[in-house]
């Protein structure tokens, strides 16, 4: 309401101009309430450089803020009807409001956080729909239930109970169907107090009958009995033979999957059956975690996290499987899981480091590359698809000694052909998951130093980048790609993409170390001398695309079949305006490496 009693009304006819820079000092901070006002810098609009603003966004705010003359022209681009407010009682609304002040300062920011509670509303209700007790058996039971004969003696039934960390053993006849139960419950009164010898058939001391339920009544029905009849375990059943058993943790779990449950599943895993369910628990996590209005840094992080732990499982089961010493090599992983940035829709990218012969007895290749196949081809059954490229461990180009891999990664630094730049896009990201980790930390070093020392490596890396320009027409309109009769843009080629090959750049050229796009960011951010406001503002666009991203394949509302094109037009008008103030923050940072590198 102060904001209206202090301005005035004004109207501008298309192509009239409302703020010029030779008008001096700006005046009047300008708030649109209809129409739309393009802005063009210099002779920035000669590349695409203009930009357009829109109902609801107010301008010029630096040169006010500034007290200075703007350097962009202001006009209109259809009949444009205006609030304006003068400079002093902008400073004094400012002044009054500190939300009125911050925002002035941290618009993108705050228009991140509106975003982010909308998709927050929209998860919370999904994630509940998707952890409710109306859930079949038959998605609870992932894993081969443990069962014994009746005739097993209950030294092996208890023995193999505690190898395999579970609460209750299930004796079944020789056609699988359930005779009884025994649970760590029932162990006091029917084992020690009875002093029963552990020699004992366990037909002895199971609990029996046993209730069970079959693979279509729902986890409601299975609450219910443990409720009624005081139980703890129900066995799974199928045209009676037994697939399964659910616990009360199970419901639990149902009700709220945790961080640590999925972790603890994954690394509990005792094979690739096992690891496929865990694998679709990691989505539904993804979806939870947005019910709950987890940023795009920590969402990204967590389900990278996940599949860290789930990829590092797999090489673990594998190498031991073929009689593999971890210590032998590193698996380590490349392009968005070696930046920590996957996003659910994402395919492999990994390599094999293996140590030279003179750090230990040389490994034979056939061994190492059938073992990564399996590997490859299980994180493929897990979701994972195989690289269309071959960048995976099971090709033999992927898997070389740590000499073997400095050599290639000097000839790419020092050659920097067309392919040399492809490869650094993808193979300059790299990071270990299991395996010897000192293998890694030598050839990040190697790596590192090699790139600093080559200004012209650095100069083809930036010009290469910049063939890929931020989506914006001339006149400051997203500019979109019609696909299936909608407009649309991909947001990992035209976005994510062009922000992750500037901070490889430019931790390249300044020695940083980290590989994730936003710890690149915070790191030379202050070592190029930008504001702080600047480099948050790239931190800021790229989590945002990220976010927008994830969404997409979290609803399946892809288009055209890629998993990161999206339709802008179904975008709400909160996302739609952070989508192109981020776009126009991709923009000034592709200018800065023009300015650094093109002279």
């Amino acid at each position: 309401m102060a904001f209206v009693e202090a301005s005035r009304q004004g109207f501008f006819a298309p192509g009239e101009a409302v703020v010029r820079p030779e008008d001096g000092p700006a005046r009047e901070l300008f708030f649109i309430r209809r129409g739309a006002v393009t802005g063009k810098r210099g002779l920035s609009d000669l590349s695409g450089g203009a930009f357009q603003y829109e109902a609801g966004d107010l301008f010029p705010v630096s040169a006010v803020l500034a007290q200075r003359a703007p350097t962009t022209l202001y006009s209109a681009t259809e009949d444009t009807f205006v609030l304006a407010v003068s400079a002093d009682d902008m400073q004094a609304l400012a002044e009054r409001s500190a939300v009125f002040g911050d925002f002035l300062n941290r618009r993108i920011l705050k228009f991140l956080d509106l975003s982010r509670s909308a998709l927050q509303v929209a998860y919370s209700s999904q994630a509940l729909a998707e952890q409710s007790l109306e859930t079949p058996l038959a998605e609870l039971c992932r894993s081969t239930p443990v069962t014994c004969l009746p005739e097993t003696p209950l030294r092996d039934a208890l023995m193999r109970m505690h190898e395999l960390h579970i609460g209750s053993m299930l004796v079944v006849d020789a056609a699988q169907a359930p005779l009884g139960i025994l649970t760590r419950y029932d162990i006091l009164g029917r084992v020690t107090l009875a002093q029963l010898p552990l020699s004992t058939p366990m037909h002895k001391v199971m609990v029996q009958p046993v209730l069970s339920l079959t693979q279509k009544h729902t986890a409601q029905d299975a609450a219910l009995l443990m409720s009624r009849h005081g139980i703890r375990h129900v066995p799974v059943t199928h045209e009676g033979r037994v697939v399964g058993i659910v616990s009360e943790r199970d419901l639990f779990a149902l009700q709220r999957l945790s961080l640590k449950q999925v972790s603890g599943s994954i690394r509990h895993a005792s094979d690739l059956v096992t690891l496929q369910a865990v694998a679709h628990d990691i989505r539904r996590f993804a979806r939870s975690l947005l019910g709950q209005g987890v940023h795009a840094k920590q969402l990204t992080a967590l389900i990278s996290h996940l599949n860290d732990v789930l990829t590092s499982r797999l090489v673990e089961l594998t190498a031991e499987r073929h009689g593999l010493d971890l210590q032998a090599f590193c698996w380590i992983a490349l392009g968005s899981e070696g930046r920590g940035e996957q996003t659910i829709a994402t395919d492999q990218d990994n390599a094999l480091i293996v140590a030279d012969a003179i750090d230990g007895p040389p490994t034979d290749k056939g061994r190492l590359l059938a073992f990564a196949r399996e590997v490859n081809e299980g994180l493929d059954a897990c979701g994972f698809p195989l690289c269309k490229g071959n960048i995976m461990a099971s090709n033999p180009e992927c898997c070389l000694t740590l000499t073997e891999w400095q050599q290639r990664f000097t000839q790419w630094i020092d050659q920097g052909s067309p392919k040399d730049l492809l490869n650094a896009s993808i193979y300059f990201d790299f990071r270990t998951l299991a395996g010897n980790t000192r293998l890694t930390e030598r050839l990040r070093e190697a790596v590192t130093q090699r790139a600093m020392a080559n200004p012209r490596f650095l100069r083809q890396l930036a010009i290469n980048g910049l063939t890929q320009s931020a989506p914006l027409n001339w006149l400051g309109q997203i500019d979109t790609t019609t696909v299936d009769g909608r407009d649309t843009l991909d947001l990992k080629l035209q976005g994510t993409a062009i922000f992750v090959d500037v901070a490889r750049l430019y931790a390249l050229a300044q020695g940083v170390s980290a590989t994730s796009t936003r710890e690149r960011f915070e790191a030379v951010g202050p070592a190029l001398g930008a504001p702080d406001r600047e480099h948050q503002a790239w931190v800021g666009g790229f989590e945002f695309l990220q976010m927008l991203r994830l969404r997409a394949q979290l609803d399946g509302t892809m288009v055209g079949g890629n998993a990161n094109r999206i339709a802008v037009s179904d975008l709400n008008d909160i996302d739609r305006r952070i989508l192109k103030e981020t776009l126009r923050v991709l923009r000034s940072l592709q200018q800065r490496v023009r300015l650094d590198y093109e002279r």
